[in-house]
Formats: C-alpha cells, sequence, structure tokens
C-alpha cells in the first residue's frame, strides 16, 4: 500500500512514505520516499510549505501531484518568524529520580567512560602520540587497569602556522582544554613539539602537575626526539593509568548527564521520525535536571524562531540572532550562502532547501525552554536545554559539544553514517526502516517505524532508556567497532600563514 503524510493542516506539499508510481496516493509522476508531491496546483512564485512553515518558492509552476524538488522549487527569502516571548513554559520536573553507573570526577563531574587521552598541541606531535598509544597497546600497558576503556590519540591538523591571538587561535585552544577536562577522560598526556604557536603552557596554565594527578605534559624537542619521547611518554600513561583505575561506576543523578544532539546524513523523514523522537528523549533528560546540547548553526537557519520563542531570556534571544547573523556576513565573505548546506545525500534523500532542513533539525530540541547559548567548545554554565555555536559538519560540530562537556551523543541520521566520537560513546538512530535494515552493524536504534505506526513518545522513551544504558557502561555499535580515531575535527577559522 502506497501512503503519503500530511505533515500540517496549511502544507500544500505531502511527504511519500513508499516510492510512488503515477496513480498511487495522487501522484501523476514517479516520487521516491521520502520526496514532496504536491497536494494541490501551486502557482510559480507561491510559498511551499513544509511543517505549517514556508520551505521555499515554486520556481515554477508545479500541477497537483507533482514531484516536488529542487527542480521547482528554490529557497526563498522569506521565512515565517516570531520574536522572542520571554516566557517559556517550563518543563515539570521528574516525578521519580532516576540515576545512571558513571565514574566520578574530584571536580564534580560524572564520566560515562573512563579513557586515557594523548592529547596534541599541534599536528607535528600527532605521529608522535599515536606511536605512543601503539606502543602502549603492544605492550599491553593497560592490561593491568580493568577499570579503563582504553587510550585515545588525540590529533588534529592545526596548532602553528596560525596567529598567536584571535578567533582561531581562541577556539583551537578552548577546544583542546574543552576535551582534557571532559569527565569520560581519567587522565591526559599532552604531547607538543616545542617550537609551534600553541604552546603547552598555553594549555596548562594553573593546573597543577602531581603524582597522583590526572595531567602529564612533555614536548618532544626538549625529551630529545621521538623514541626518548615515546618511552617517556609509557612512563606518564602508566603513572596515569594508576591513577585513573582507581575509579569505578558508581550511582550518579541524570542531571550529571550532559547530551550532545547531531543529525547527519539527514534525508525526508528524519524531521517527523528520528529527530522528534530524540527531542522527547531529551525533553525527558532535561526534567532530570541533564544538559542536552543542540548545536549546527547552519543547520538551524530559517527555523530560528522556534527557539527564540522558547528563549528564556531577552539576552539568550539576543545571543542566537547574533550567531544566525554572524553566519551570515561569514559566508558572505566566503562567497557561500547558508543554502549550500544541504549535501547531495540530503537531496537524493528528499530535502531541498536548508529552511525544509532546518526545520526537520530543529525538532531534535524537544519542547523545552532555551536557557543559554555558548561559543563553539566553551564551557556550560546552564543547566537544560542549550545551545552551542557550530558548523554543521558533524565531526566538527561534534568535537565542539565534547569540549564542551558532553558525556554522551545522540546522531540520528537518514541516509546512515558510519563515525564515532571517543571518549564519548554515540547513539545512532535511523530516521527510516531500510537503512535501520542495510546498515543495522552500525545503527543503534530504528526511528523509521515511527512512520508504520509507532508512537513517537514511545520511541522516545526507548531512546531515553539507551541514553542512560549507554552512559551506564552499555556498548554502542560505533563503539563495538573502534570509531573515535578519526573525528576529532576543531573548527578552524582565519589565515594559515
Amino acid at each position: 500500500m502506497t501512503r503519503t503524510l500530511l505533515l500540517h493542516p496549511r502544507d500544500n506539499v505531502a511527504i511519500a512514505l513508499d516510492d510512488l508510481q503515477p496513480g498511487d496516493a495522487g501522484a501523476t509522476e514517479p516520487i521516491q520516499q521520502g520526496h514532496k508531491c504536491a497536494r494541490k496546483d501551486i502557482a510559480k512564485g507561491e510559498y511551499l510549505r513544509r511543517y505549517g512553515q514556508i520551505i521555499g518558492v515554486a520556481s515554477q509552476d508545479i500541477p497537483a501531484g507533482s514531484h516536488v524538488h529542487s527542480h521547482n522549487l528554490m529557497m526563498s527569502t522569506a521565512r515565517d518568524k516570531k520574536g522572542a516571548t520571554g516566557a517559556p513554559q517550563p518543563l515539570p520536573p521528574a516525578e521519580t529520580p532516576l540515576t545512571f553507573e558513571g565514574f566520578h570526577r574530584a571536580d564534580g563531574q560524572v564520566g560515562t567512560r573512563n579513557y586515557l587521552g594523548v592529547l596534541t598541541s599541534v599536528n607535528c606531535s600527532g605521529s608522535v602520540a599515536r606511536f605512543i598509544c601503539e606502543a602502549a597497546e603492544k605492550a599491553g600497558l593497560l592490561d593491568a587497569y580493568p577499570n579503563i576503556d582504553g587510550l585515545v590519540p588525540i590529533v588534529h591538523g592545526s596548532g602553528c602556522g596560525m596567529a598567536g591571538s584571535g578567533p582561531g587561535y581562541d577556539i583551537l585552544q578552548r577546544t583542546l582544554a574543552g576535551y582534557a577536562r571532559n569527565p569520560n577522560f581519567g587522565g591526559i598526556l599532552l604531547v607538543g613539539l616545542g617550537c609551534e604557536v600553541l604552546q603547552l603552557s598555553q594549555l596548562v596554565k594553573d593546573r597543577k602537575i602531581t603524582k597522583d594527578g590526572p595531567l602529564r605534559y612533555m614536548s618532544i624537542q626538549q625529551s630529545g626526539g621521538t623514541q626518548k619521547t615515546i618511552a617517556l611518554g609509557l612512563a606518564h600513561l602508566d603513572s596515569l593509568a594508576q591513577f585513573a583505575n582507581q575509579a569505578s561506576r558508581a550511582p550518579a543523578p541524570l542531571s550529571k548527564l550532559t547530551l550532545g544532539m547531531q543529525c547527519g546524513g539527514s534525508d525526508g523523514a528524519s524531521g517527523f521520525t528520528a529527530n522528534p523522537a530524540l527531542g522527547v528523549a531529551s525533553d525527558l533528560l532535561v526534567r532530570h535536571g541533564a544538559t542536552s546540547i543542540l548545536s549546527e548553526t547552519s543547520e538551524i537557519y530559517g527555523a530560528e524562531h522556534l527557539l527564540l520563542e522558547r528563549a528564556t531570556t531577552p539576552a539568550v534571544a539576543r545571543a542566537l540572532q547574533d550567531k544566525i547573523s554572524w553566519w551570515e556576513d561569514y559566508c558572505a565573505q566566503h562567497g557561500a550562502t547558508m543554502d549550500n548546506n544541504p549535501s547531495p545525500g540530503n537531496k537524493r534523500g528528499g530535502l531541498t532547501t536548508i529552511l525544509e532542513k532546518s526545520l526537520g533539525a530543529v525538532a531534535k530540541a524537544g519542547q523545552a525552554p532555551l536557557n543559554g547559548v555558548f561559543d563553539y567548545a566553551a564551557p556550560l554554565t546552564t543547566p537544560g536545554l542549550v545551545f552551542m555555536d557550530s558548523p554543521g559538519y558533524d565531526p566538527c560540530s561534534v568535537t565542539g559539544q565534547i569540549a564542551s562537556g558532553a558525556n554522551l551523543i545522540a546522531f540520528t541520521t537518514g541516509r546512515g553514517s558510519v563515525s564515532g566520537y571517543m571518549p564519548t560513546p554515540c547513539v545512532k538512530l535511523a530516521s527510516n526502516s531500510g537503512l535501520f535494515d542495510r546498515m543495522g552493524d552500525d545503527i543503534d536504534i530504528n526511528c523509521g517505524d515511527i512512520a508504520e505506526g509507532v508512537d513517537v513518545m514511545s520511541k522516545g522513551e526507548e531512546i531515553f532508556a539507551a541514553l542512560i544504558a549507554t552512559a551506564s557502561g552499555q556498548r554502542t555499535k560505533s563503539e563495538a567497532q573502534g570509531f573515535g580515531g578519526v573525528e576529532f575535527v576543531p573548527w578552524q577559522i582565519g589565515a594559515v600563514l
């Protein structure tokens, strides 16, 4: 049986839930699953609506039953907008407090994992950091430390050839310092070259290095070269492992969870299956006092009014508007537009403009008030639903969320995603059942059954339960396959000198 879905009474398009052939559900031509079908005759210049919101304008006359996509729908400068109300309704607190089993840190944070990290200040120390981890694994260094989940080399492509101040430098410093503070690390070894722009002293600052502390640092030049640095690194890791292994899982309130929410490889179903189901789970966490991070500024563009009306203060609303304005200027400076964001895969999955993509992406935020807006990789100072500025590029956005303290990631996808984000476990959610059937080794939960009649609330509760289980040690599909070694991608802004 072929079906279409009307998402809002104001919509002049419906979504194909199956591949349509002429005569199926009013279609006059073939329309792929997840794509749009015109519900009536639409004149050139008329607004196209989905979710009751403007997603673009007809570039030509569109007869009823036609396929509506990039060939006849283009970006619109007009959008539905609402001002901030300043008085969003708070979510009721949870009736029964719940806990997870986590690793308690001295600063009050709680980790969902217990890794040792080898963090690099510059690309030039990246290979040596990997050599240290490889030597440690070959020697079985962690065999005697059962409470440690593993070693994570954190390498990147920057740290030198850049200005020693300004946005690019500040972002990289925040990101690296944020990773060093993430509660999923039981210990950190910092490795630098020695002559780079971003000096180890700027990362360490006033953090004390003691025999029983969770931080060590060294530079290759001062240590005497590659082999001597590897040997010294192994000694440091053994010392760190002795410290980190003292931690074991113990009950912690859900308020100690910080969830980073992402969508990647979205399709036409993401906005009414996986994303709103994740929004339900996010609201449940917020009701327990947890923090939930929405990001990807370029993927809320055109839907920001749905967040502005939930801002708790005028200052929060202004901060979000300022981020949108910055992105408009940033794109203009580099010859791009915000509508460059939908990828070829997004479009093959049924999405057409950034307005349409953003309206579905914002559904991840559930119904909670927006409590704060933060810079990329900045420490979070308020619980509840918050927004962290970032690009829509998934590894870069997740990197910022982990630097801001995320100890759990939820990632929705419609086209498929194969990635992981050590040290933080990532729960993958499929927006359609076909994807889950094809890539079940990579996806943790199928949300495609929402299109087949499963209630969004019950699916959200399923995701909520899976997040708690993951926080307590249950391995995700991406963890089981060993992902997370190449997904550290700090946001790079500024000249390479």
